[in-house]
């Protein structure tokens, strides 16, 4: 053996002829706007702009409850007003003592439709993803298309069942017509299509029940799932105003955005009063918001929500 032989390279092996060797890709996440310090920049400023509008109403609506009646009223006062900030809005409201019994109200009615509402909607979607049966097909497309009925149709017969059940001022009346919610089953019926079956031929095999399986192996792999469902629930019920507004007529069992409404028709064009009473009814919102935030965002990334 020569020395060219020794210190010579060897070659590397080719392709077999007719292949095509495939290019790797890269493991770098993909960047929409770049990794420049233009695109940067562009993100942060389109982010600051947008958050400049969604809290722009907030802080003129924190301004106009701290201000008095005429200043409120002023057309053109501005965000300072002429005489100064003050609490008299605030203390007015907690005076007359209706808010806190039509927030405690609407409290009441968003707990119970949210935990009617996530219940039931467990059900039926975990019917609809693992049980079998003749029209399940058909009985889940009828759940989906009813989503496109306005809710504003279904108040007359709603209201005539309410009459006929004698549950009209009650908050069985307010609460049992909005435990419906096609969305939220759709959503949930997704979530545990994407739940491995074999996790529950395992329980069966151990001798579990359906209803021990979906109670101790379901639920406990959907927790964001649900989170996300009771968050939109609780939110859109505690906002709802056309249905406890026909349902009830009574001062005690009003919640919270049909008290408001009922503050101006009696006492007129209140503005920083009804900004106030705005203000403390979005509390339990940003509260609710703050502490579930986590699960919001784990529930998006798991579920499908945000596009994936």
């Amino acid at each position: 053996m020569t020395t060219d032989t020794l210190t010579r390279p060897r070659p590397t092996p080719s392709a077999a002829p007719g292949t095509v060797r495939r290019a790797r890709r890269s493991t770098a996440p993909q960047q929409v706007l770049g990794s420049g310090r233009g695109a940067r920049a562009a993100a942060v400023t389109a982010l600051i702009l947008m958050t400049v509008m969604w809290l722009a109403p907030i802080a003129w609506a924190l301004a106009v409850s701290l201000k008095s009646e005429p200043d409120a009223a002023t057309v053109g006062d501005g965000w300072i007003p002429a005489n100064g900030f003050t609490g008299e809005a605030y203390r007015k409201i907690f005076a007359a003592g209706k808010i806190p019994m039509w927030a405690l109200n609407s409290l009441v009615v968003a707990v119970a439709v949210t935990v009617i509402t996530v219940a039931v909607s467990a059900l039926a979607a975990y019917g609809f993803s693992r049980t079998y049966f003749r029209g399940r097909k058909l009985l889940f497309a009828v759940t989906i298309a009813s989503i496109m009925i306005p809710p504003q149709i279904m108040i007359v017969p709603l209201f005539r069942e309410m009459v006929a059940l004698n549950l009209l001022d009650t908050y069985a009346g307010m609460i049992l017509p909005q435990v419906v919610a096609a969305p939220m089953v759709y959503i949930l019926k997704k979530f545990f299509d994407g739940i491995p079956r074999e996790l529950e031929d395992a329980a069966r095999i151990d001798g579990a029940s359906s209803i021990r399986v979906f109670l101790s192996i379901v639920l406990p792999l959907s927790r964001p799932v649900l989170a996300a469902v009771s968050i939109f629930v609780f939110i859109g019920t505690w906002n709802n105003f056309l249905w406890p507004y026909i349902s009830t007529s009574k001062q005690s069992l009003m919640t919270l955005p049909v008290g408001l409404a009922t503050v101006k028709d009696a006492y007129g064009l209140q503005y920083a009063q009804l900004a106030a009473s705005a203000m403390l009814a979005s509390i339990p919102l940003v509260v609710v918001f703050m502490l579930a935030q986590r699960q919001i965002v784990k529930s998006v990334a798991t579920t499908g929500l945000g596009g994936q």
